[in-house]
């Protein structure tokens, strides 16, 4: 199958890209490398031993749109691009309505003139807002930051697009907390300037980048008194992503799915676990809670198992070995 992936040079994206490509898919990638490297393709291509094609463009661009599906006239759409700093989209919340809601527009609109039917969308927990876990697609929904809302915002046009055009196979992702590289140690997440996650921080404190992690709140209700997530590893994301579309290929209509591995695991946790995985202490200091962060966020993914037939298969101990092999490997990220 023909598959274009825009934001396919960023973390999930090229992960992604690379299943693509090793399951026998053409791939197109459309990204404009604002928080991505093009040496992430390069690297998928040495890994799969054949390149995506790559327009470096911005999705919003109608023109630079039109002229890559009049090219390469895919059959599907896996569709990551935008920005996703929450922090960020509170401070910069046009930017993030604008850059989100358009470049989704533009990219609808062009599928609908070329006859392209099939769209996976990135879309995120984040969604649920404060919900109370484990979190099932059915959960209200009720996001708390710009970021949020434009995800949200996107579903609701996906949704509404579906029922306007019969043809029209959504595949939705709600994804929890992504962490982890390829196995190669060649691709992984390399984010611009100061992380906003958790694991990036910490694989950045485990290879001497920065000093020490901060660690937001000890006095949560949850065992250790820190914050809960549901982490999932990004290979196992990207196999989520392959078997929703291989689901829409056949099924019309708009369908939504949590990827996650249905466990919480703790920031406590995850420093413990990424101390065996490098060997030698994180050193950190535990500040005051974040505005807006839960006690606990976890998936129920049990709707995934069952209509996709997929479900994560790696734990937390191969998701740290794994980030710190990319980040040992490489210490200053596809720059260096």
């Amino acid at each position: 199958m023909r598959v274009l992936v825009t934001g396919g040079a960023g973390y999930i994206g090229s992960h992604t890209t690379l299943a693509l490509l090793e399951a026998g898919h053409d791939v197109l990638v459309v990204d404009d490398l604002t928080n991505s490297h093009a040496e992430s393709l390069r690297r998928v291509a040495t890994l799969a031993g054949r390149p995506a094609q790559f327009v470096e463009a911005n999705v919003r661009h109608d023109d630079v749109m039109e002229a890559t599906f009049a090219r390469f006239l895919p059959e599907a759409v896996i569709h990551f691009a935008g920005w996703k700093a929450v922090g960020e989209s509170v401070a910069k919340p046009l930017v993030y309505y604008r850059e989100n809601l358009d470049s989704t527009l533009t990219l609808l609109e062009t599928m609908q003139r070329h006859g392209c039917t099939r769209i996976v969308f990135s879309s995120s927990a984040t969604v649920y807002g404060a919900g109370e876990p484990p979190l099932s697609e059915d959960a209200p929904t009720g996001a708390t930051n710009p970021y949020g809302r434009t995800k949200l915002m996107i579903e609701e046009i996906l949704a509404d697009a579906s029922v306007a055009d019969p043809d029209l196979a959504v595949g939705v992702l709600r994804y929890f907390n992504p962490i982890g590289a390829h196995a190669s140690g060649m691709i992984g997440e390399d984010p611009q300037g100061i992380p906003n996650n958790l694991v990036p921080y910490v694989a950045q404190v485990a290879t001497g980048r920065r000093a020490e992690l901060s660690v937001f709140g000890d006095d949560y209700d949850t065992p250790d008194g820190t914050g809960i997530r549901d982490y999932i590893h990004v290979l196992d994301l990207a196999a989520g992503h392959l078997a929703a579309l291989d689901y829409i290929r056949d099924h019309a209509g708009y369908h939504v799915w949590n990827l996650g591995t249905g466990r919480g695991t703790s920031v406590f946790e995850i420093i413990s676990a990424y101390e065996r995985a490098c060997g030698h202490p994180i050193p950190y200091q535990v500040l005051p809670r974040r505005a807006g962060d839960v006690a606990r966020s976890f998936a129920d993914p049990s709707k995934a198992k069952r209509e996709l037939g997929w479900e994560a298969t790696r734990g937390i101990d191969e998701m740290c070995v794994d980030s710190y092999r990319w980040q040992s490997n490489n210490p200053r990220g596809f720059t260096a």
